[in-house]
C-alpha cells in the first residue's frame, strides 16, 4: 500500500469541510506531496477539489455519482464562485444536455449556474464576473433554447430552477438573451405558460422573469400582450386583493407598465380589450383612510402611474383622447376625483392622484367640464379647483404637492377656451395695488395659462392691473429676486406673442423700450443672464409682431436702436442665454413641472415651446433690411388677401354643401313618395281593369237579353198582347239603349282621363276617376235592375221561354 493517499480519497476528506465553509484542520497526511498534485496550503485545496469533482462529472458512468458531484459543485459555488464558474461551466452544460431525461440531476446544475451568475452585492467586480459567466453560457444559443425546454416540465425541481436561471441571464445580458428567446420557436409562449401555473412560487417568479424579458423590447412586448398577458395579470391583481395585495401585485403592475409604456400598439389593444374598465375597482377607498400600509401605498402609486402611461402627453393625440374618454365613461375619472377630495389620504398618493387627474383631463373637453363641476365635501360646498388653488398658494403645503396643483390647473386650461373665459371673468381683479413688492413664480405661471387664445389676450388688455403692474420700471423695482423678474418677463412674452394689439399697447408706454435695451446692453453677472435673455426675447417679439401703428416705435426704428445701443451680434447672443440655461432644458423635457426646490421654479414646458418657436423667427427679423421687411409686408398682405379669398370660397363651398345635402334629402323624399304613388296607381289600374271586365260581361249579357226580348214580343203578339203595350216597351228599351250609349260615352271619357292620370302620375285624379266610374257602374246596374223589374211586371200575364225567364231573373 502506498504511503500517499489516493487523490479521490483527498476530495472525500476535504469536501465536507469546504462544503460547510468550515475548513477546520487538514489531516497531516495531506500535507505531503504526491505524484499528481501538491497541497501546500488551504487556498490550493478548493481548486483541487473542484477539478476532481469536474473530472468525476465528466467521467463517471453512474448517474448517482454524477449527481453527487454536481451537488458538491453547487455547494462549493456559494463560496468559491470564481473557481467553480470557470472550471465547471462546461461540464455542467454537458450534464444539462446528456442527462436532460433525468429530472433528479437537472436541478443542481441550474442552481449552480444561478449562484455563479447572480451578483451577491453591488460591487463592480462581482457584477462583471456575473456578466462573464452569462456570456460563457449564452455563447452557444442552444443552451438558452435547452433551458426553455426545461420550462415545459411540470416537475417543480426542474421548472423553478430554470425560471430563476433564465431571470438571472436576462438581468446580466438582457438584449442578447431577449434576441435568442425571440428567434426561438414558441419561446415567449413557453414563458407565458408560467402565469397559469397553479404553484404561486413559480407563477410569481414567472412574473419577475417576464419583467426582465419585456424591458426595452417592443417586439417581445407585443407578443406577450397578444398572448393574453393583460387578462392574466389583471386576474392576478384581482385575486391578490387589488391595492390591498402584497408584493405580487407590485410585480404585476411593473410588468404592465413595461408592456404599455411607449408602446402604442399595446395601449390600443389594452383599450379595445376593455381593460381600462377593470382598473376602476383599484381606486375604491373608504371613509377611513388612515393607517395605510407601505405596500398599499406602493401599489396604489404604481396603479396611478399605469393610468398616466395610458394618457401621457407624449402618446399620439388620438390614442390619448380615446383613453381619456373611455376613463370618463367607465367612471374611472370620477373615482380618481373621489380620492382627490377624500380625507386621510397620504401626501404622496394625493400628489400622484393630482398629477393623474391632470393628464386625464388635459385637452379633453368633456373631462375638463366634469372636473369643473366637482365640489369638495365642505359646508358650504366649494369647487375642487378653488380648493386646489388655495392649497397651491399655501406655503405650508409640500412643494411637490403645490407643483402638482399647478400642473393640474395648467391641464384644466389646456385647449379649454370655456374654462379660460370663466377664469378670466371670475378671478381677475378690477384694481390692484401697483406698489406690491413680490409676485411669485407660481402666480405668473397661473397667468401664463390664460394666454393661449387671441381673444383672451385682447380681453386682458382692458385690465388696468396688467398694464400698470408689468411695466419695465416696475419690474426693475421688484427687488433683487431674479425669479420674480423672470416670471413677469415670461408673462409679458407669452401675452404679447402673436398679438399685435397687445404689442401696440405695450409700446405706448415710452419707458418700456429704454428699460429693455438698458437691461440687454449692460454687462451683468451670470445670475442676470437669464433676465437679459428674456428682455431680448420680449424686445424681439415687439419687433416681429409690430404692426407699425406707432410712428416712434416702428420696426425699422427699433432695429436701428438695437444696432446702435446693443449690437445685433450681442443681441442674438443674449437671446441664446435662455435656451442654454439648465432649468430651460429640464422644463423642455415633459409638460409636468418637476422642480427640486422653489428656487429652481423658472420655466414651464409651454414656455419652452414658445421660445423654441420664436428664437429663430426673431433672429431672422433682426437681420432683415427695410426693403426685405417691406417685401415681407407686401407678401403678408397678399397672403392675407388670398386667405380671405380662400376663406370666402370655403364659406361658399360649405353653404353649397349644405344646400346640396338638403336637395339630396328632398330627392330621396320625392323618390319614396313617387314609389308609393306608383304602387297606388298600379293597384288602381288593376281595379279599373276588373271593373272593365265586369262591364263587358254585363254588356254581353244585355245583348243576349235583347235578342230574347224580340222573340218574346212576337210570341206575346201572337198570344193576344196589344201592340200599344209592345210599342211602349220598345220605347222604354230605346231609352235604355240611349242611356247605355251615354254611359258608354262617359266611360270612354273616363278612360281617357285615367290614361292622362297614369301619364301624369296623379294619384288624386285616379282616385276620383275610380269613384266616378264606380258610381256610373252602380247607376248602370240600377237601371238594368229597373228594366228587368219592368219586364217582369209586363210579362207576368204571358208565357216566357226558358232564356227569357233567365234574363228576367
Amino acid at each position: 500500500m502506498s504511503q500517499y493517499p489516493h487523490p479521490h480519497r483527498v476530495c472525500q476528506v476535504l469536501l465536507p469541510c469546504f462544503v460547510n465553509n468550515k475548513p477546520g484542520k487538514v489531516p497531516s497526511y495531506l500535507n505531503r506531496s504526491c505524484d499528481h498534485w501538491v497541497v501546500c496550503s488551504r487556498s490550493a485545496v478548493p481548486a483541487v477539489c473542484i477539478q476532481k469533482l469536474c473530472d468525476r462529472v465528466a467521467s463517471s458512468t453512474l448517474l448517482d455519482d454524477r449527481r453527487d458531484a454536481v451537488r458538491a459543485l453547487k455547494s462549493l459555488s456559494k463560496k468559491y464562485r470564481l473557481e467553480v464558474g470557470f472550471q465547471a461551466m462546461e461540464h455542467l452544460i454537458n450534464v444539462l444536455q446528456t442527462d436532460r431525461s433525468s429530472t433528479v440531476i437537472l436541478m443542481s446544475p441550474c442552481n449552480t449556474f444561478f449562484l455563479n451568475i447572480t451578483e451577491e452585492n453591488s460591487q463592480k467586480q462581482v457584477d462583471d464576473l456575473g456578466r462573464q459567466f452569462t456570456e460563457m453560457f449564452i455563447k452557444q444559443q442552444e443552451n438558452v433554447t435547452l433551458l426553455l425546454t426545461f420550462l415545459e416540465e411540470f416537475d417543480f425541481q426542474v421548472r423553478w430552477p430554470g425560471v430563476k436561471l433564465l431571470t438571472s441571464l436576462l438581468k446580466q445580458q438582457g438584449p442578447q438573451v431577449q434576441q435568442i428567446i425571440l428567434v426561438s420557436p414558441m419561446g415567449v409562449s413557453r414563458l407565458m405558460d408560467l402565469l397559469a401555473d397553479s404553484r404561486e412560487v413559480i407563477r410569481n417568479d414567472g412574473v419577475l422573469l417576464l419583467q426582465q424579458l419585456t424591458k426595452s423590447n417592443a417586439a417581445i412586448q407585443k407578443i406577450v400582450a397578444f398572448e393574453n398577458a393583460f387578462e392574466r395579470l389583471l386576474d392576478i391583481v384581482t385575486d391578490e386583493g387589488n391595492s390591498d395585495g402584497g408584493i405580487v401585485v407590485e410585480d404585476c403592475l411593473l410588468l404592465l407598465q413595461n408592456l404599455l409604456k411607449n408602446n402604442n400598439s399595446n395601449q390600443n389593444f389594452f383599450k379595445e380589450g376593455s381593460y381600462i374598465q377593470r382598473m376602476k375597482p383599484w381606486f375604491e377607498v373608504g371613509d377611513d383612510n388612515s393607517g395605510w400600509s407601505a405596500q398599499k401605498v406602493t401599489n396604489l402609486h404604481l396603479m396611478l402611474q399605469l393610468v398616466r402611461v395610458l394618457v401621457s402627453p407624449t402618446n399620439p393625440p388620438g390614442a390619448t383622447s380615446s383613453c381619456q374618454k373611455t376613463m370618463f365613461h367607465c367612471g374611472l375619472l370620477q373615482q380618481l376625483c373621489t380620492i382627490l377630495m377624500a380625507t386621510g389620504v397620504p401626501a404622496d398618493i394625493l400628489t400622484e392622484t393630482i398629477n393623474t387627474v391632470s393628464e386625464v383631463i388635459r385637452g379633453c373637453q368633456i373631462n375638463q367640464d366634469y372636473f369643473a363641476s366637482v365640489n369638495a365635501p365642505s359646508n358650504p360646498p366649494r369647487s375642487a379647483i378653488v380648493v386646489l388653488l388655495m392649497s397651491m398658494v399655501n406655503e405650508r403645503q409640500p412643494f411637490v404637492l403645490r407643483c402638482a396643483v399647478l400642473y393640474c390647473f395648467q391641464c384644466f386650461l389646456y385647449k379649454n377656451q370655456k374654462g379660460q373665459g370663466e377664469i378670466v371673468s371670475t378671478l381677475l381683479p378690477s384694481t390692484i395695488d401697483a406698489t406690491g413688492n413680490s409676485v411669485s413664480a407660481g402666480q405668473t405661471a397661473l397667468w401664463r395659462t390664460l394666454f393661449h387664445g387671441l381673444s383672451l389676450k385682447l380681453v386682458l388688455i382692458c385690465v388696468n392691473f396688467l398694464m400698470c403692474d408689468l411695466q419695465g420700471d416696475k419690474i426693475d423695482r421688484r427687488g433683487s429676486k431674479v425669479q420674480t423678474r423672470v416670471g413677469l418677463l415670461m408673462l409679458l412674452c407669452t401675452w404679447l406673442s402673436d398679438c399685435p394689439i397687445a404689442v401696440t399697447h405695450f409700446l405706448h408706454n415710452s419707458a418700456n423700450i429704454p428699460f429693455l435695451t438698458g437691461q440687454i446692453a449692460e454687462n451683468l453677472g451670470e445670475e442676470e443672464q437669464l433676465v437679459q435673455g428674456l428682455c431680448a426675447l420680449l424686445l424681439g417679439i415687439c419687433i416681429y409682431y409690430n404692426d407699425n401703428s406707432l410712428e416712434n416705435c416702428r420696426k425699422e426704428k427699433l432695429k436701428q436702436l438695437i444696432e446702435k445701443r446693443i449690437g445685433k451680434e450681442n443681441f442674438i447672443e443674449k437671446l441664446g442665454f435662455i435656451s442654454k440655461h439648465e432649468l430651460y432644458s429640464r422644463a423642455a423635457q415633459k409638460p409636468q413641472p418637476s422642480f427640486s426646490s422653489p428656487d429652481h421654479m423658472m420655466f414651464d414646458h409651454e414656455f419652452t415651446k414658445l421660445v423654441k418657436e420664436l428664437e429663430g423667427i426673431i433672429t431672422k427679423a433682426i437681420y432683415k433690411s427695410s426693403e426685405e421687411d417691406k417685401q415681407e409686408e407686401e407678401v403678408k398682405k397678399t397672403l392675407e388677401q388670398h386667405d380671405n379669398i380662400v376663406t370666402h370660397y370655403k364659406k361658399v363651398i360649405r353653404e353649397q354643401d349644405q344646400q346640396l345635402e338638403e336637395l339630396k334629402q328632398k330627392v330621396n323624399t320625392l323618390k319614396s313618395q313617387n314609389e308609393q304613388l306608383q304602387t297606388a296607381v298600379t293597384q288602381q289600374m288593376s281595379q279599373i281593369q276588373q271593373h272593365k271586365d265586369q262591364y263587358n260581361l254585363l254588356k254581353v249579357q244585355l245583348g243576349k237579353d235583347n235578342q230574347h226580348h224580340t222573340s218574346h214580343s212576337d210570341m206575346l203578339q201572337m198570344n193576344g198582347i196589344q201592340p200599344e203595350e209592345i210599342s211602349k216597351l220598345q220605347q222604354e228599351i230605346e231609352e235604355l239603349k240611349n242611356k247605355h250609349e251615354i254611359l258608354q260615352g262617359q266611360l270612354r271619357e273616363k278612360d281617357s282621363v285615367i290614361e292622362n292620370m297614369v301619364r301624369s302620375d296623379c294619384f288624386r285624379r285616379a282616385f276620383r276617376l275610380e269613384e266616378a266610374f264606380t258610381n256610373g257602374v252602380s247607376v248602370l246596374k240600377w237601371d238594368l235592375i229597373t228594366i228587368c223589374k219592368q219586364l217582369n211586371r209586363s210579362y207576368n200575364a204571358g208565357s216566357c221561354s226558358e232564356g227569357e225567364q233567365k234574363l228576367i231573373n
